[in-house]
């Protein structure tokens, strides 16, 4: 782990209040980071920023990733040496409903961002993670790699798509002169304690078990790159510091699971079902009307593998595990940030400072 160097290092994280930026803000504070957080409000009720105490740690700026004067003032104030930009409206159904917010969002708050930090000069390293689904999908069964084609279908996915062109478009014209590093970084799907997003196979099973409702499955025999939200989080933070001082690091990078870690949504659920115990199935609704989604959808994370020797250390069966007991702590009403902290500690072994 090079998770040292966050020690009294300032860093912004945009969109620090949703489910990913809260683990990340936890793991930052965790090493000592003075965390600068700018995003909207928590984007959903519970949440795992309020209910595990993420804001007492961090210095949380509520502002809107669209709103560029704003976004400029807080770099100005607060100098950060590096930027994790996960702000986004990051769900595809939602992105057929708002195309034209999505776009604004994921596209001109990557602008937004990357003027923020050209313009302030302060700096050295800069990641903006986007998503798994920023390629052309041709239903392959093997890993799209990242010299493949950018063309996600769906506005979600295009807009990320698009927000992969402005970076690199930046760092071309500005960053690489000015001795910024910059990565993109393509993650696939995440599930752990405390995601509590609509539309999401996780948080529904939780749901259903909170309700002691039957667990609805719209579409069992989806493909995806299923991994533990600490797997993409450290791997930010590795590259972001292994680049710190290392400007060639700077690149693109799929983010994923091995091979055998991924699974279909079915296989997912019969996992959950198992973990969780008592009796509980779930059942297939299939919907006709639905809107489009990648059937199949595997990385090829060779790259990041060679460039900072990194590798998945959590296989899904205890992501599972691990999700499943910090949702049956929150149901019972216990200490979820307890739960949190021993995790990280866990995921992190022998070389956790904390």
């Amino acid at each position: 782990m090079t998770l040292d160097l966050y020690r009294g290092r300032t860093v912004l994280v945009t969109g620090h209040t949703g489910f990913k930026g809260s683990w990340m803000c936890r793991v930052l504070s965790m090493y000592g980071a003075d965390v600068i957080g700018y995003a909207l409000e928590p984007p959903t009720d519970p949440s795992l920023f309020e209910i595990a105490g993420i804001k007492d740690s961090v210095t949380s700026v509520i502002g809107d990733i669209r709103d560029r004067e704003k976004l400029i003032s807080v770099f100005e104030k607060y100098r950060p040496e590096i930027v994790i930009h996960m702000a986004a409206q990051p769900l595809v159904r939602e992105s057929y409903a708002e195309p034209a917010y999505t776009y604004e969002t994921n596209v001109m708050g990557t602008v937004n961002v990357c003027e923020a930090i050209r313009l302030c000069g302060c700096v050295r390293s800069f990641i903006n993670v986007t998503t798994d689904k920023v390629y052309k999908n041709n239903e392959w069964e093997w890993g799209y790699r990242e010299t493949d084609v950018l063309d996600g279908f769906d506005p979600y996915s295009n807009s990320k798509s698009c927000s992969e062109l402005v970076t690199s478009s930046y760092n071309n014209s500005f960053f690489r002169s000015s001795g910024t590093a910059v990565s993109t970084c393509r993650a696939g799907n995440v599930i752990g304690g405390g995601d509590f997003a609509k539309d999401r196979i996780i948080p529904d099973c939780v749901r259903a078990m909170a309700k002691n409702e039957d667990i609805i499955i719209r579409n069992p025999y989806s493909v995806r790159p299923f991994q533990h939200v600490l797997e993409p989080v450290t791997a930010y933070l590795e590259l972001a510091a292994l680049q710190y001082d290392r400007i060639e690091l700077g690149s693109c990078y799929n983010i994923g699971p091995d091979e055998c870690d991924c699974v279909s949504v079915g296989e997912l659920a019969d996992m959950f079902c198992k973990c969780w115990g008592e009796g509980v199935s779930w059942r297939n609704v299939s919907e006709n009307d639905a809107p489009h989604e990648a059937g199949f959808l595997k990385l090829d994370c060779s790259k990041i593998k060679r460039a900072i020797c990194r590798k998945p250390r959590w296989h899904i069966g205890e992501a599972v595990e691990k999700t499943v007991e910090w949702s049956k702590c929150y149901i019972d009403g216990g200490d979820v940030s307890a739960v949190m902290d021993k995790q990280i500690t866990e995921y992190m072994g022998e070389h956790a400072d904390v």
